[in-house]
């Protein structure tokens, strides 16, 4: 199924940037922007994302790694404005 005109990618396409992705590197963390790269393509329009996150998510093996589940930010690290001035 053709998931974006603008770069003519389709499923088949995602599905084999996640699997050359997690057998190259099992522990990395796949992103659109990733998967855009290992095809060769930039994001034009944005039109296609929400139908791609759903296609990537549905792969097999797209999952977080082990190691990486249940990291979190470190307490006290984040401020609540994010040092941005007030009219931000």
């Amino acid at each position: 199924m053709m998931i974006c005109h603008c770069q003519s990618i389709t499923d088949r396409d995602i599905r084999a940037a996640v699997d050359w992705m997690r057998a190259s590197d099992p522990e990395t963390i796949i992103t659109p922007g990733k998967i855009y790269r290992a095809l060769g393509k930039k994001a034009d329009c944005g039109g296609c994302l929400p139908l791609f996150m759903d296609t990537m998510r549905d792969c097999d093996s797209f999952e977080v790694p082990e190691i990486l589940r249940g990291l979190r930010r470190a307490p006290g690290k984040e401020t609540s404005d994010e040092r941005r001035r007030k009219g931000y």
